[in-house]
């Protein structure tokens, strides 16, 4: 570590309160590789044809849905199995019983097991209905804690592997420094790079312990960019010294403590490879050079989503995948077009312009991540197993505990809150700057109704027009204190987390009229910028009907308040700020 990034973590230490400010290296992971495991390795590879081969260096999108019988979903999925010999899938939303089941009838169908992948960012119930949903993991790291970080990796896999899922994409280690930045942001832990490392060890320790594979994502790092890479090529400008002090300090402890996977992201980094229009995912000097080579990581390497357009604008399906592969890619993710990239890499391969040697050696690191997670063994799942090792009370307690350690009370001028009930008339506007969005905070309203009946509860989304907005305001206006709870999707492609420009002046002049405001916000902290003047601020992080129940309780003090913020707000608030609430009730 640079002395400046030392000075930095010993001031990031002092802020948070961290008693022990040395980044702790996780233990090795909990899935074994022995000799049973070589050999199958050995023995699969010695057998399989170059289609088998290739097939394994590709993994396919798929919903964990019901299909019917004739499907034509089902049909074109299943072929990709039994034709294309396509070694890896990765779902997307889906419910416990029909994901399981539809894992189940794909596996029956791979002479290879499958490995089954997803973006478990938040627990299995990020994807899969019927799962433990925890918060996003910047509320993570506004807890401090690497407990809750543990028991949501260990939740992950023990939950995931129940569905007939190994390997979850997930943690992200981007370290969110740029406060724009329009599609990591609260997916991060935060702008700290020792806590980010710190407690993404420690999910990684939880999820490999229960015997999922971790991957580490988006490499080389997606936190200083306020371009979203699903839509365009972003580029990371930072020189060398910061990139080794920011981007990349995350990695070389989690590769130490035994990390299994690595997503790499579609980004330009000139510092690393000067090549024009070369996204980092199809880079040789940052895989095989730099990842490979200098970091000395010797587990799985796949892409970030191939159909993502900082890959999409610039290549062709087969020719990207290609070149990911040159580069030191072991598995690509969902390239569009997969069957015909299947055939086009066999070709590539007959042609000359990939190495079988190349092909060997990534489909012995995609053997080798199936062998860790068991699938030699056994690759079908216990469906009736399932209501005893999905959201139990145990396991949704400690979510819930995570989501109230991470309420962040940022601002609290004049000790507004905790709010007393008695003589207070209330106002509640929920304002969602997403399209068809309008009931984004409907938790949150009825919660304060329950506790004071006949609150007005306003709502609207980007679609609610201007004369509503002056209606809402009338309402508003008349209260002793109103309560604005705030949303803005994170999404892909969508460019940005701003505000709708006409809640944002709505709230401003409420608050300019003397109005005491309490502004809620469910998405990213870095959006008080918009409207410092209020009374108070909460940050929660997530819209979620947890966090919309939690920012009740809080507000009403009927639990601790000691979340602290995990970024720097600028010109307004460092890292660390935190107000800390006694429950009062």
């Amino acid at each position: 570590m640079s002395a400046r990034l030392q000075a930095m973590f010993a001031l990031g230490c002092l802020i948070l309160g961290i008693e022990a400010c040395l980044v702790r290296p996780a233990a090795k992971a909990g899935l074994s590789f022995g000799p049973a495991e070589v050999r199958w390795v050995a023995s699969t590879l010695a057998g399989m044809t170059l289609e088998e081969k290739i097939g394994q260096l590709i993994s396919c999108r798929y919903t964990g849905a019901f299909f019917p019988s004739d499907s034509e979903t089902l049909a074109s999925l299943k072929d990709l199995i039994v034709t294309s010999k396509i070694g890896g899938l990765v779902i997307f939303l889906g419910d416990a019983y029909e994901t399981a089941q539809l894992n189940n009838e794909l596996q029956a169908l791979a002479k290879i097991p499958l490995l089954i992948a997803s973006d478990f960012e938040r627990g299995a119930g990020t994807q899969i209905t019927g799962a433990t949903l925890y918060p996003t993991l910047m509320a993570v790291g506004a807890t401090g804690s690497e407990e809750i970080a543990f028991q949501m990796g260990r939740a992950t896999a023990e939950e995931g592997r129940a569905l007939g899922i190994h390997m979850a994409y997930a943690p992200v280690v981007d370290v969110n420094i740029n406060p724009d930045n329009p599609i990591i942001n609260t997916r991060a832990i935060g702008e700290d790079p020792a806590t980010v490392t710190r407690l993404a060890a420690a999910f990684v320790r939880g999820c490999q312990g229960a015997g999922m594979l971790a991957t580490a994502k988006h490499f080389p790092g997606h936190g200083d960019t306020d371009q979203d890479s699903h839509s365009v090529l972003p580029t990371i400008a930072a020189g060398r010294d910061r990139l080794e002090d920011v981007e990349l300090y995350p990695y070389k402890p989690l590769i130490e403590a035994g990390v299994q996977g690595i997503m790499v992201a579609h980004l330009r980094v000139p510092a690393l490879d000067p090549t024009p229009d070369l996204p980092s995912s199809l880079s040789p000097a940052i895989l095989t050079g730099l990842l490979r080579g200098k970091m000395g990581f010797k587990g799985l390497i796949v892409t970030d989503a191939m159909e993502m357009g900082g890959v999409t604008n610039l290549f062709s399906p087969s020719e990207a995948a290609l070149r990911a592969i040159l580069a030191g890619v072991d598995q690509v993710l969902l390239p569009p077009e997969p069957a015909k990239v299947a055939v086009s890499l066999v070709e590539a391969v007959k042609a000359g312009r990939l190495p079988m040697a190349r092909v060997n050696e990534a489909v012995r690191k995609v053997l080798e991540a199936k062998a860790r997670a068991g699938l030699h063994m056994g690759k079908l799942v216990d469906i009736e197993a399932l209501p005893a090792k999905l959201g139990g009370k145990e396991r949704l307690g400690e979510a819930r505990s995570a989501f109230e350690k991470a309420a962040t009370l940022v601002k609290n001028a004049g000790d507004i809150l905790p709010l007393a009930i008695p003589g207070k008339k209330l106002a509640v506007l929920s304002l969602s700057s997403d399209a068809a969005d309008y009931f984004a905070g409907r938790t949150f309203g009825d919660a304060v109704r329950k506790r004071v009946p006949g609150t007005p509860v306003f709502y609207a989304d980007a679609n609610t027009g201007q004369a509503a907005l002056d209606e809402a305001f009338a309402h508003a206006a008349g209260a002793d204190v109103v309560l604005c709870a705030i949303f803005s999707s994170l999404r892909a492609g969508k460019g940005s987390v701003g505000l709708d420009p006409g809640h944002v002046d709505l709230v401003r002049t409420l608050a300019a009229c003397g109005k005491p405001v309490v502004a809620v916000n469910f998405g990213s902290p870095y959006l008080l910028k918009e409207f410092p003047e209020v009374e108070a601020y909460l940050c929660l992080y997530r819209n979620t009907a947890q966090a919309q129940d939690v920012a009740a309780r809080a507000i009403f003090g009927e639990i601790d308040v000691t979340g602290r913020l995990p970024v720097t707000l600028p010109g307004l608030y460092p890292l660390g700020q935190g107000i800390a609430l006694k429950k009062t009730r």
